[in-house]
């Protein structure tokens, strides 16, 4: 008995250990105050002038929807759209929509003049 739950234990471990060495998921977060002077040089170096996910122009359906994606061992990313009802979308695939926002001769890192707290 007590070696069947050693196994059980074991296997728990080893599971949870697997987990931890996978890459975490990003998030979208609201920018900050704290963000603003990121958030300019980001702006100004933003790839795209249309909505990642429905590609119509930012700015078409009023002010653009920007939010910051972080990823842990990932610089942040600033990522538009052209309104609220994209942003679930984006959610379902990031990966699919980030791609955008790398060109493929360039690291695609955008520009972290402050590093967030």
């Amino acid at each position: 008995m007590k070696i069947k739950n050693l196994l059980l234990l074991l296997s728990l471990f080893a599971t949870a250990a697997l987990r931890a060495t996978e890459a975490p998921a990003g998030e979208l977060v609201s920018p900050t105050d704290k963000d603003a002077a990121w958030l300019a040089s980001a702006r100004a170096a933003y790839p795209l002038k249309t909505c990642l996910v429905s590609e119509e122009e930012l700015g078409g359906m009023g002010k653009p929807v920007e939010f910051i994606y972080r990823q842990a061992g990932q610089p942040d990313r600033l990522v538009r759209f052209c309104c609220k009802m994209c942003v679930p979308k984006f959610k379902k695939d990031p990966a699919k929509y980030l791609a955008q926002l790398t060109p493929p001769d360039k690291t695609g890192e955008q520009p972290a003049p402050t590093k967030h707290p």
